[in-house]
């Protein structure tokens, strides 16, 4: 199985974007900070060997803290923040509506140029409309028989109300941007 498809790389990396650090402690901020994905060490630990054979992280000297056996700290590489973006924007852009990919693209969108993110925004926006369309509720067909048309419209729309509110902030500059200036 590929691992850069794991659902956790793309938030691993964002960790790493923020410091380095070693499996223990990736582990521990992603259960703590994404409780709706299923994290374990070894799972990290595994992801963090085949990220450092794709070149996107680098480990550092093994460190001994307050006793306990040394451990290795992975850092971020140019080849991993540049990763780290592509996932970001394909997530932004292709995500399926309501998905995991798309909030965990939409936590690491500073990392991109806010009219880059706004521009993504609008063009997935287009695309969630013409979809919503396909929604409708086909005639003769009692509504008890198409009731997940309806929740799924209401999914559609309520996404596309949450990027419309969003991208008048970033376009306004409501928003205080990170990477202004310094985008990749």
């Amino acid at each position: 199985m590929d691992a850069s498809r794991n659902s956790l790389v793309m938030p691993l990396l964002g960790l790493l974007v923020e410091q380095p650090a070693h499996a223990y402690d990736l582990t521990a901020r992603l259960q703590s900070r994404y409780t709706h994905l299923r994290v374990t060490r070894s799972t990290v630990t595994t992801l963090l060997k085949s990220m450092e054979r794709a070149g996107t992280v680098a480990p550092r000297a093994p460190a001994q803290v307050e006793g306990r056996p040394p451990r290795t700290a992975y850092e971020l590489t140019g080849a991993g923040v540049a990763d780290l973006s592509r996932r970001v924007e394909a997530g932004l852009r292709d995500a399926r509506p309501a998905s995991i990919d798309f909030v965990l693209a939409v936590s690491y969108a500073g990392l991109l140029a806010a009219c880059q993110v706004a521009a993504i925004l609008q063009t997935r926006l287009d695309r969630l409309v013409e979809e919503a369309v396909r929604y409708e509720r086909a005639d003769g067909i009692p509504e008890v028989y198409m009731l997940e048309t309806d929740y799924w419209r209401a999914v559609l729309t309520a996404e596309m109300e949450w990027i419309r509110r969003l991208t008048a902030r970033i376009r306004s500059h409501d928003i205080l941007w990170p990477s202004e200036g310094n985008a990749s």
